[in-house]
């Protein structure tokens, strides 16, 4: 999900950020406990992450391709 941003100066712009999602909202989605989201991150085996001074969120983008390189099975 994107968010966009119009600023109103001398013209107009209007600029697209990434969604971001708190470790709580990521492991809701991912139907994970949030201890299991900090372990993963701690051993680097889950989503990429930024952090934001002290605060962790990860990019939904990210959320998304993490998740398909965990596909299994198929052709």
């Amino acid at each position: 999900m994107q968010t966009s941003v119009n600023t109103s100066h001398n013209q107009e712009s209007v600029v697209t950020l990434p969604r971001l999602l708190d470790q709580r909202e990521l492991a809701a989605y991912l139907g994970k406990s949030t201890a299991w989201c900090e372990r993963a991150r701690w051993a680097g085996v889950g989503p990429r992450y930024v952090k934001l001074g002290r605060h962790v969120r990860y990019r939904a983008d990210d959320v998304m391709a993490w998740i398909e390189e965990q596909a299994q099975g198929g052709a």
